[in-house]
Parts: structure tokens; sequence; C-alpha cells
């Protein structure tokens, strides 16, 4: 695994540290969040959208980060779109 590091929380230095790289080999985003609570774990757990089944598989994770680092994954997102053109 190549990981290229995009970014990280503008409010980092409170203990807390909200991180995203770019896999390049894989193409995908990784993302370091906050786990989620109890009740925002089992309301995305019960969304059903068309095509995909209720529930958190065992291999999947829900993550918290705050929107003032959407900068960063569009940052990411451009970084992941490049790595896909090579």
């Amino acid at each position: 695994m190549k990981l290229r590091f995009i970014g990280i929380d503008p409010n980092t230095g409170t203990g807390e540290s909200p991180t995203v790289w770019v896999d390049e080999k894989e193409n995908e985003l990784v993302i370091q969040g906050w786990k989620p609570g109890p009740e925002l774990e089992a309301e995305c757990a019960a969304f059903e959208v068309p095509g995909h089944a209720a529930g958190i598989p065992d291999h999947e994770a829900v993550v918290r980060i705050p929107a003032r680092m959407v900068p960063v994954l569009r940052k990411a997102c451009d970084a992941a779109e490049r790595a896909d053109l090579r």
C-alpha cells in the first residue's frame, strides 16, 4: 500500500486528528475519523437505498469527520482522480 498524506483536521492540536490519505496503489481514499455514537451507527445501519441492504458489514465502518475538512476531501478526491489517470 502506498499512502499519500492529503490533510488533517485544521483544528488538530486538541488531541483529535481526523486525517485523509489516498492509497495510490488501490486508488482509494483512506479516512481516519471519530467513531460514531451508538445512535448514529444504528441510524446508518437501518438506512436502506435501492441495491443496498440495511446494516453495516463487519468489514466496513462508519466514521465521522468535521465539515471543516471538506476542502481536504476535495483535495483527496482530485488526487485519487489524477492517480486513476496514470
